[in-house]
């Protein structure tokens, strides 16, 4: 399959990598595609670059790694009629652009609505899945621990899910599904608690696990 990717900061070019390491063709969009040219020279002609229409239309599952802020100014840029049908893989947060407190970082909706919700009603015939938001870069391809952990994941359609949790497992997480996008009202504030170790005593090396007995 084809993976076009929306967004080139660390989120996406590890999520880049980590598709490219496990035989995808990859085409990762900018605003901007020509400052993708120095990363494209390290990774080599594997990896394809284009703005975000460009990527949206390549892509037969699409990856949505950009700042919450700018979240649904890049789907349209993207092209919401190049979304249609496909599974795109929301791995973003609103986070608010403010500074934490005591570590917490600061959303911008309320908990009655999820940014993914509100994405999903922008682009109605997409099939968003939220994953890969509860965790940092470094640990969302194959991280090395001592059990697999969990991504959890939420999205309205089935099909989509189940593309979603075969990434996953190649990836190496078990997967938790939490039903319907409006279970990412629950999943996307998992990046608050998941980074309160992080800013408060400087610990980036953990992830969630759901123990079922």
């Amino acid at each position: 399959m084809k993976i076009g990717i929306l967004g080139s900061g660390i989120v996406g070019k590890t999520l880049a990598g980590g598709f490219l390491k496990h035989g995808y063709e990859v085409m990762a969009g900018s605003r901007q595609p020509e400052k993708l040219q120095d990363w494209k020279a390290e990774i080599g002609p594997k990896l394809q670059t284009g703005n975000y229409s460009e990527t949206a239309a390549f892509g037969d599952i699409i990856v949505l790694a950009v700042k919450g802020t700018v979240a649904r100014d890049v789907l349209k840029l993207a092209g919401i009629d190049y979304l249609s049908g496909k599974t795109v893989l929301d791995a973003t947060n609103p986070i608010a652009d403010a500074a934490p407190v005591n570590g917490v970082l600061q959303f911008f909706p309320s908990l009655d609505q999820s940014l993914m919700e509100q994405l999903q009603q922008l682009a109605p015939k997409a099939n968003f899945v939220k994953a890969f938001n509860s965790v940092g870069a470094h640990v969302m391809v194959n991280p090395k621990f001592e059990t697999r952990p969990t991504m959890f994941i939420c999205g309205n359609n089935e099909a989509a899910k189940e593309i979603t949790k075969k990434i996953l497992d190649q990836f190496g997480w078990e997967v938790e599904d939490m039903g319907g996008t409006e279970a990412a009202r629950a999943i996307e504030p998992l990046c608050i608690l998941w980074c309160i170790p992080g800013f408060r005593e400087n610990r980036w090396t953990h992830a969630f696990k759901l123990l079922n007995k």
